[in-house]
């Protein structure tokens, strides 16, 4: 099976090395989707705001990534979010409900420390292709 990876048209951050990672990998009939920080692919930066306009930024990031790879949200069979506080849970999932509606995928919802950036929340997912 060969793998395909999947890149978008995205400004990088001023001063910050490139993550040695791929946006998507597609392989056989899945496309792994890395995790997604609220980044504005057209300046590079982080979005800033609350947990709310953070976790939109990240999942249209998502969406983005798996059009770009013949795919949709439609078609996203596990997602998992990493997040800075439990207590955003249910101010991430209202958000979440806007993009996913119905026959829901599989999730994990995970709580982390820290990142190497100044945001809340990421977010990853498998699809079929």
């Amino acid at each position: 099976m060969e793998k395909e990876i999947i890149e978008i048209e995205r400004k990088l951050p001023e001063g910050r090395p490139e993550t040695p990672l791929s946006l998507a990998v597609k392989a056989g009939d899945f496309v792994f989707v890395s995790g997604q920080p609220p980044t504005d692919f057209a300046t590079g930066e982080f979005v800033q705001g609350d947990i709310e306009v953070q976790t939109r930024q990240c999942l249209e990031n998502v969406k983005t990534i798996l059009e770009a790879a013949g795919s949709s949200l439609d078609k996203v069979v596990k997602v998992q979010v990493l997040c800075s506080n439990a207590a955003y849970f249910q101010k991430v999932n209202a958000i979440y409900r806007e993009y996913f509606s119905k026959d829901f995928p599989a999730r994990t919802f995970v709580t982390v420390g820290s990142w190497p950036g100044a945001f809340d929340i990421e977010v990853e997912c498998i699809a079929i292709a």
